[in-house]
């Protein structure tokens, strides 16, 4: 069955940095896009970052571009999220997701997500 399973989060200072893993399993991994979505406290789920199958294409929300990365690996069937010059705004869960086309309509799969906090 299809599995995301990210990892990496954790305390960090501000100014610090993560690299943020979303291990993949269950489908064919380079077949599909990956998105890369935040919760804060209170606020909604919002979606931070983008990159296509082959890598070469991605985009970024405004909060977070040019301090953080989006990449992947398909050798590995992982997708991975640098985060540089952390602040406190930055403080969420963070969780990978995927759609994938099944029994004939798009299904969104999800991580269990990873919690950074941001703090000093």
């Amino acid at each position: 069955q299809v599995q995301l399973v990210e990892s990496g989060g954790g305390l960090v200072q501000p100014g610090g940095s993560l690299r943020l893993s979303c291990k993949a399993s269950g489908f064919a991994f380079s077949d599909y896009g990956i998105s890369w979505y935040r919760q804060g406290p209170g606020q909604e789920r919002e979606l931070i970052a983008h990159i296509g199958t082959a890598g070469d294409a991605t985009s970024y929300d405004g909060s977070v571009q040019g301090r953080c990365t989006i990449s992947r690996d398909n050798a590995q069937n992982t997708g991975y999220l640098q985060l540089d010059s952390l602040n406190a705004e930055d403080t969420a869960v963070y969780y990978c997701k995927i759609v994938i086309f099944q029994d004939s309509r798009w299904i969104d799969y999800w991580g269990q997500g990873t919690q950074v906090t941001v703090s000093s």
